[in-house]
């Protein structure tokens, strides 16, 4: 009977002490460092940058223009089609001047018949038939009927259309027999004398304030896939515009020999003068991202626990991605196991 009893008791006793020791937590502490996650860290740099910006835009001139009649008529004859190059000064198109030659010779002969009652007046007035005031208005009249034959003259002299510039019909609105409205445009033109070419596009809040006059542009043009253009910013837009809400930049290209057209597709790439801070962490440290915001994980002070930093991403290059803001205290970041971490994980670095 004692040789059994033995045993029992001392089975019975380890038993007991193995659950007193587990509430007395010794086994738990010891489990916890079983499972921390081992990680490895890389140290982060800063530096400074300028953003490289990318966006598109067609070839324009800065001689564009939208030629129109200054006065409403049918168009009696139209001399040039699109595509045809004109000079300055060309005649272009004529209005029918039937009505138009009518007013002019209507406001001529008004002012001869004033010119009459001015010289009757003045003769009664010599002999006291006439007052003053009766010859101050019809030298007044006279004036008034003046200026209507020089306005009829004006608009006679503007029922024709000729080129600003030397260029490029690239539109033809209109054609002969329609009535053309006063300003309506009738040819669209591309002055190509003093050949200044520009691409427009729409940037940005955010680029638009890193922008300013005078930063260069490397251009790349579709129809020369071999060569690369020099561009300079010579506008940018004050206001937004109403409808898409980003703000016009104009570059002007130079074109060393080639022969540029209106509607050239172009990308233009933008060098910004002011430069910002960043820091650069390994790519792999980024955990997750979307756009341009990702989350980088740091060590705490007590070398267990994690911190997930929100971060913006300004660029990758050369398997680095320069944070913009979200690690502005930190010299350390996790490259290797950030896909097993949370932000209450427990790590252990390993060296």
């Amino acid at each position: 009977m004692k040789r059994i009893f033995f045993p029992f008791t001392f089975l019975l006793m380890a038993t007991t002490l193995v659950v007193l020791t587990a509430c007395n937590g010794g086994p738990q502490a010891a489990t916890v460092t079983d499972d921390a996650i081992a990680v490895k860290v890389q140290p982060v740099t800063t530096t400074r940058y300028a953003p490289v910006l990318k966006y598109s835009g067609t070839m324009a001139s800065t001689a564009e223009a939208r030629l129109s009649f200054k006065i409403g008529g049918i168009i009696s004859k139209i001399y040039v089609k699109e595509g045809d190059h004109v000079v300055r000064g060309q005649l272009l198109a004529t209005l029918d001047l039937t009505e138009i030659n009518a007013q002019v010779q209507q406001a001529s002969q008004g002012v001869e018949k004033v010119q009459r009652d001015v010289n009757r007046v003045k003769n009664l007035y010599n002999d006291t038939v006439a007052t003053l005031e009766q010859v101050q208005n019809a030298t007044t009249q006279l004036q008034v009927a003046e200026e209507s034959l020089r306005i009829a003259r004006f608009n006679q002299q503007y029922a024709q259309i000729r080129a600003t510039e030397s260029g490029t019909i690239l539109k033809k609105l209109m054609n002969e027999g329609e009535m053309a409205g006063a300003g309506s445009p009738v040819f669209f033109v591309n002055g190509t004398a003093g050949n200044d070419w520009v691409i427009r596009f729409g940037v940005s809040d955010k680029d638009w304030a890193v922008l300013k006059k005078g930063d260069k542009a490397a251009v790349e043009i579709d129809a020369y896939p071999t060569r690369s253009f020099t561009g300079i910013i010579t506008e940018i837009a004050q206001g937004a515009d109403v409808a898409s809400g980003t703000y016009e930049v104009e570059v002007k290209v130079l074109p060393n020999g080639a022969r540029f057209a209106a509607g050239l597709f172009s990308t233009v790439q933008l060098q910004p003068a002011a430069e910002q801070t960043v820091t650069l962490v390994p790519v792999e440290a980024i955990a997750e991202a979307s756009d341009k915001i990702g989350y980088v994980y740091t060590v705490n002070a007590d070398g267990k626990t994690v911190t997930k930093n929100k971060v913006t991403i300004a660029f990758l290059e050369n398997n680095k991605a320069a944070i913009v803001s979200g690690l502005d205290s930190a010299r350390e970041v996790i490259t290797e196991g950030v896909g097993y971490l949370t932000d209450k994980s427990v790590v252990k670095v390993v060296k």
